[in-house]
C-alpha cells in the first residue's frame, strides 16, 4: 500500500500520525524514521516555498496571516542567528587577542582571584563598568542592581549584601566603588512613585532610596523632574556610601584604614565620570544620619 506525503508543513502531523498507524499495522518502523530525519534535512524556507507552490497548483493562496507569520519567522531566525554570530565571533577575538596572548595570567586567575575593588553599580545596559573604566578579568568583584543601591544592614538578605560580605571578609578589597549614572531608569522610578505598590518588585527595591529622594525634594522641589532626579542619582550614592558605615565589619576595616569608600558618578550624555572618596576622619564626628564627607573629588 502507498502512502501519500503532503509538502503542507501544516500536515507534517497528519503525515506522522498516519505512517505511525502503518508502522504499527505493517511494521514500517525504518520509513518513519528516514521520514523524521528527511522532514529535519529539509531547510524551513524550503518547506514553505514547496507548501506555497503547492497551494498555487490547487487554485489557493496563503493568507495575509500565513504570510505575516512567515516573514515574523524568518525575521526571527535571522535575528537571532545575527547575535549570537556577533557574540561568537567577539569571544573568539577575546580568546585569540586577549587570553591567549595573556595564558600565564588567566592560568592564575583559574587557581585565584584577588581583586581590589569591589565595584557596586547599576543593572542599566548603558553603563558597565568594566566596559566604562576598563576593568579587567580579576580587577574588580562586582554586583549590579536597579539604581546601584546599597541596603541597609538592618534589612533581610540581599545578593547586594552577599556580595558585600563575600568580597570584604573574604576577598578581602582594599576600595569599595558606588558608580551612578545619568538618566537613570531606577532613581526616576523612585522619584516619580506616590506610594509604593506591594506586588512591585521594582517599587518594593527602588524604595531603598527613599531618603535621597527626600533629601533632593527638600532642596530641588522647584526644579524640572530631569533635574531632580540628577539630583537624586548622585545625593543616592552618597546616601549608599553612608549605609555601607553602618555594615560593623565595613566600618572597622574603614577605620584601620585597610578598606576605603568612593563614589563615581558617569554621564554617558556628555562622557564625564567624577569620583571621590568618603573622609571618614571628617565624618566620624556627624549625626548619623546627617551625610558623609568627602575628599579627594575630581572630574574625568
Amino acid at each position: 500500500m502507498a502512502s501519500s506525503i503532503s509538502l503542507d508543513p501544516s500536515s507534517s502531523s497528519t503525515s506522522l500520525l498516519t505512517l505511525q498507524t502503518q508502522q504499527s499495522i505493517f511494521g514500517y518502523k525504518d520509513k518513519v524514521k528516514d521520514f523524521q530525519k528527511t522532514q529535519l534535512r529539509i531547510p524551513a524556507s524550503f518547506r514553505r516555498k514547496a507548501a506555497n507552490l503547492q497551494m498555487m497548483a490547487s487554485g489557493k493562496t496563503p493568507g495575509l496571516t500565513q504570510e505575516a507569520n512567515d516573514c515574523t519567522y524568518e525575521s526571527t531566525v535571522d535575528t537571532e542567528t545575527d547575535v549570537f554570530d556577533d557574540m561568537k565571533q567577539r569571544f573568539l577575538a577575546f580568546k585569540k587577542l586577549k587570553y591567549m596572548d595573556n595564558l600565564e595570567h588567566y592560568k592564575k586567575l583559574a587557581d585565584a582571584q584577588a581583586p581590589k575593588f569591589l565595584v557596586i553599580a547599576c543593572a542599566d545596559s548603558r553603563v558597565c563598568p568594566s566596559a566604562v573604566l576598563g576593568f579587567q578579568p580579576g580587577e574588580a568583584f562586582t554586583v549590579r542592581n536597579i539604581a546601584n543601591l546599597v541596603p541597609p544592614y538592618e534589612s533581610g538578605p540581599t545578593e547586594t549584601k552577599a556580595a558585600l560580605q563575600f568580597s570584604v571578609n573574604t576577598l578581602e578589597v582594599e576600595n569599595i566603588l558606588v558608580i551612578g549614572h545619568s538618566r537613570c531608569g531606577g532613581i526616576q522610578a523612585l522619584m516619580s512613585m506616590e506610594e509604593v505598590d506591594s506586588r512591585s518588585f521594582i517599587h518594593n527595591w527602588v524604595i531603598v532610596g527613599e531618603k535621597a529622594k527626600e533629601s533632593t525634594q527638600a532642596v530641588a522641589s522647584n526644579l524640572h523632574f530631569d533635574h531632580q532626579c540628577q539630583h537624586c542619582e548622585k545625593t543616592s550614592i552618597n546616601h549608599s556610601l553612608e549605609r555601607l558605615l553602618g555594615y560593623p565589619w565595613i566600618e572597622e576595616k574603614v577605620r584601620k584604614g585597610s578598606l576605603s569608600l568612593h563614589g563615581g558618578y558617569y554621564d554617558f550624555v556628555n562622557c564625564t565620570f567624577e569620583k571621590w572618596t568618603v573622609d571618614y576622619g571628617a565624618s566620624r564626628g556627624r549625626k548619623e544620619g546627617s551625610g558623609i564627607a568627602i575628599k579627594n573629588r575630581s572630574v574625568w
